[in-house]
């Protein structure tokens, strides 16, 4: 049962079109399978293994829904979790220097939340001085603290310093910057270890380093931060890449160094050197299947390709690529129904009454309908509407739906993805003949 708050915030997301940030467990359908081959994934990378995921599927087969709902169920096993979305100008695939900064940004665990870093990082300074405490005996106030505190901290940042000293020279002195209670020094090397790249100088020089993190460099941090969270017990971390295709709209040369982006990952995982790192990749069929896409960097295509039958039954979810499944209309009326149980109504027996089950399928069929009947480009618009119901029964007490609400299915109310798909554009489905924008009544 969903409480209200999450109700709230489940609303308020689907209100707007977009996936809700957290209680996906509320109203998921269909990917129990695909939550069941990813937990055995998981059980092998918290042995201290690196694994990829490449999840593929048409628009609307809620590819950004089923990562999010995946990264959410890694937090209750103890994972760390980042998603990034993937776009031409705010966070290119080939810069991986800002790649790694917006998965600091979007860090999250179930102890903290998101924006996790900082917590991270203290949890880590904090056990630290617990292990002096439990394993020596040594109290707070006693005169050998400190130096206990210290030796203890270099212990931990032995392995660390041999693999990326600048990783660890940060690290050291952002604990000595909150020792010292400068904490204008150590929020400046936090950002630094975050990869923000305008970090003042004299704050570096306190740390012995300097200059920015590059791309070569962030895999390197990526992997003192894996480090840091094994050391921190997690049992890893799970980074979402999110809407890879649209690197197929760039020019040559980008969608190249794009592609050798994702090689370099897939490399460092075979050889364990992200330790503790489960990469999931979304992207449409044409970026997997076709010339723009993987298949531009034959190696990388060879190791991600999967032969996919007719009969989506017997797929393979423990294979390299999976596939989602578009929602048929039966599984869009399931959700329907779970979105109206948890609404936050304030009289609920009303919108209970007047948006049932006869709305809601005529609902969905209105919705499909307008997309030509394909039912995988119905589920945002239809949760949208749906909500958009529920708020005018719950609000005015003589507002019946199946008089008052007319479906206007316009081009406004639509993503670009759903606009190209439903005039038969969208590359990775059928190009049909859809109808034009209909206003039509629900009970005519």
């Amino acid at each position: 049962m969903a409480s209200v708050a999450d109700s709230t915030a489940i609303v308020n997301a689907l209100r707007s079109g977009t996936v809700p940030a957290r209680g996906l467990e509320h109203f998921a359908t269909g990917l129990d399978p695909l939550v069941e081959a990813v937990n055995e994934d998981l059980d092998f990378v918290a042995t201290g293994k690196g694994q990829a995921k490449w999840i593929r599927g048409e628009y609307g087969t809620g590819k950004t829904f089923a990562a999010r709902y995946l990264c959410a169920k890694a937090r209750q096993r103890r994972f760390a979790t980042s998603e990034v979305q993937i776009s031409i100008n705010d966070t290119p695939l080939h810069h991986l220097e800002t790649i790694y900064r917006r998965l600091i940004e979007r860090l999250e665990t179930a102890a903290d939340g998101p924006n996790a870093f900082q917590a991270i990082i203290e949890g880590w300074l904090y056990q630290i001085g617990d292990e002096v405490t439990r394993l020596r005996g040594i109290k707070e106030d006693d005169p050998g603290f400190a130096d206990a505190t210290e030796q203890r901290l270099e212990d931990k940042l032995a392995d660390l310093s041999r693999r990326n000293p600048a990783f660890a020279q940060v690290l050291r002195a952002y604990h000595r910057a909150t020792h010292d209670s400068d904490f204008a020094t150590a929020q400046g090397l936090l950002a630094w270890l975050a990869g923000q790249p305008h970090t003042d100088r004299s704050v570096l020089k306190e740390a012995g380093t300097k200059g920015k993190i590059d791309g070569q460099a962030s895999l390197t941090f990526l992997a003192g931060l894996l480090q840091l969270l094994r050391q921190s017990g997690y049992q890893g971390l799970v980074v979402v890449l999110d809407e890879v295709e649209t690197i197929q709209r760039m020019n040559a040369q980008t969608r190249e160094k794009s592609l050798n982006a994702l090689r370099q990952l897939m490399d460092m995982l075979a050889k364990d050197e992200l330790p503790g790192l489960y990469l999931v990749v979304t992207g449409t069929r044409d970026f997997y299947e076709g010339y723009k896409g993987l298949k531009a960097l034959a190696p990388l295509y060879q190791r991600v390709q999967v032969n996919f039958t007719e009969d989506a039954r017997f797929d393979n979810l423990r294979a390299t690529q999976v596939r989602l499944h578009a929602f048929n209309e039966d599984r869009l009326l399931t959700v329907g129904r779970r979105i109206r149980d948890l609404y936050p109504a304030k009289n609920a027996e009303r919108v209970a009454s007047r948006v049932n089950d006869q709305f809601l399928t005529a609902l969905v069929n209105q919705v499909t309908t307008g997309f030509g009947g394909k039912v995988s480009l119905a589920p945002r618009l239809f949760l949208r509407e749906l909500i958009d119901v529920m708020d005018r029964v719950d609000l005015h007490a003589d507002y019946d739906p199946l008089t008052h609400y007319k479906l206007e299915l316009d081009e406004s109310k639509l993503t670009d993805e759903e606009v190209a798909v439903r005039s038969g554009r969208a590359p990775d489905v059928e190009a049909e003949e859809s109808p034009k924008p209909t206003t039509k009544r629900l009970d005519g």
